[in-house]
């Protein structure tokens, strides 16, 4: 093709001469040169970016594993020491209550933009745990949050050893649901992985309980655990499930289409339950086996009960009877699944769950009687995925939860900074009064 370049005054093509092709030529590599330099620069800004907060966070999460290893032991008179049953599920033979600890939501990011969150959100479990030496700690999901722009990293596993090695400290029995954003779709390793890698059978965390569950049921973590009374009867069956995450297409959770408990997690829950019930029945049992549900994402019924008791100007209903809390989250209050399950009817239907226990909405912290079910949110731990939340304290804290020896139950909620809960390193002083019940219920 000939170089030419147009006359403006005729609009015409005119060939260019040798001089003009030169100058071009010319000016066509200084142009690539400069591009090509600032390429260069952006490139050696970026690396050298990654490579700093590949340094911070490789240092930083030194110092929070080195925090978390520095905890003593919780002091207990007598510690529950949990076996296998016949089943392969884990049991805690006891004729005296057994305390649950509930936590939720830790959020803890393993990166280089949440290490200072990291560290208090360490000093708060160790703290709450610490004073309430409890026989089991359920962490409702959400122990990991992988979320780039917060926490500055998508690696979801320094994490999660990062709480372990703090549980082994503590030397505490404990396990976990997943939440949502345990695993997200971009972080380095997946629901499987992470239970492999970190939570399942792991000899550096004996004290965690966590299995996978059954592989022809949907989700990683459905499990089980029993108490026992020294005759062998069965006083009490919890269940921890997985909520899974998202579902629609909202692969990345933007829209906030959260899903459900899945129908053969259902048929899990009904089949392990009868079978349980038939064994403590040979033993002499004469009412159905007790039991209650631990997970993340709330159910619909949730909503409903809240909903239900705001429109009655917060008193109580036929169907709802407040025990204690309020509900803090605003736009949607509550953000249960999308889909329809049929959990909370079988759970009515059965007549053996006595209770349900979520996390997910950090700033919710109710509980309350629907129809004869106990619906319960824990509280948080959280001091980094909703801006501004660590300057918060209503919300913060942990649920008790006591079963009596005769299936019964009780819970309370717990807030963090309450004088009890003493911590080995500083407590941050923030506001704690209870949040304006939001009445938006559309």
């Amino acid at each position: 093709m000939k170089a030419t370049k147009v006359n403006p005054e005729t609009a015409e093509k005119v060939k260019l001469t040798p001089e003009e092709k030169a100058q071009r030529k010319a000016k066509r590599a200084r142009t690539r040169k400069i591009v090509l330099k600032v390429l260069i620069v952006l490139a050696v800004l970026l690396a050298a970016f990654i490579l700093v907060t590949t340094v911070i966070t490789w240092i930083g999460n030194a110092a929070n594993n080195k925090k978390a290893k520095s905890f003593a032991k919780v002091e207990y008179e007598s510690q529950l020491v949990p076996t296998l049953d016949e089943h392969g599920n884990y049991a805690f033979v006891t004729d005296r209550e057994l305390k649950v600890l509930q936590l939720t939501d830790i959020h803890i990011g393993g990166g280089w933009m949440s290490l200072k969150k990291d560290a208090q959100a360490l000093n708060a479990v160790a703290a709450m745990v610490t004073a309430e030496k409890p026989d089991l700690v359920i962490v409702t999901g959400d122990i990991s949050y992988p979320v780039p722009f917060q926490a500055g990293t998508f690696n979801n596993k320094p994490s999660a050893k990062m709480f372990a090695t703090l549980m082994e400290s503590l030397g505490v029995y404990w396990t976990l649901g997943f939440g949502n954003h345990d695993t997200e779709l971009y972080s380095f390793y997946t629901r499987e992985e992470i239970a492999a890698k970190v939570y399942e059978n792991n000899p550096d965390y004996p004290h965690c309980l966590f299995k996978s569950g059954p592989e022809e049921t949907d989700g990683v973590g459905n499990q089980i655990i029993t108490v026992r009374q020294s005759s062998g009867l069965i006083s009490q069956l919890i269940y921890v499930l997985d909520s899974h995450s998202y579902r629609d297409g909202d692969f990345l959770g933007i829209l906030w289409k959260y899903d459900n408990i899945h129908e053969n997690q259902v048929d899990w829950y009904v089949d392990t339950l009868k079978t349980y019930d038939a064994e403590n029945k040979a033993k002499g049992a004469t009412d159905m086996i007790k039991s209650t549900l631990f997970f993340h994402i709330p159910l619909t019924e949730f909503k409903d009960a809240w909903f239900e008791y705001v429109k009655n100007d917060l008193k109580d209903t036929d169907d709802v009877k407040m025990i204690y809390g309020t509900a803090g989250e605003s736009g949607r209050v509550i953000c249960c699944g999308i889909g329809e399950d049929n959990l909370f009817e079988t759970v009515k239907y059965l007549g053996s769950t006595q209770a349900i226990f979520c996390g997910h909405d950090h700033y919710n912290y109710f509980s309350l009687d629907y129809k004869g079910i106990r619906l319960t949110y824990g509280m948080s731990v959280d001091y980094l995925a909703y801006p501004g939340i660590y300057k918060v304290g209503a919300q913060r804290g942990c649920t008790v939860i006591t079963f009596a020896p005769d299936g019964s139950f009780n819970c309370t909620a717990e807030n963090y900074y309450q004088k009890k809960y003493a911590t080995l390193y500083d407590k941050e002083v923030v506001p704690t009064e209870e949040p304006t019940v939001k009445m938006d219920v559309k």
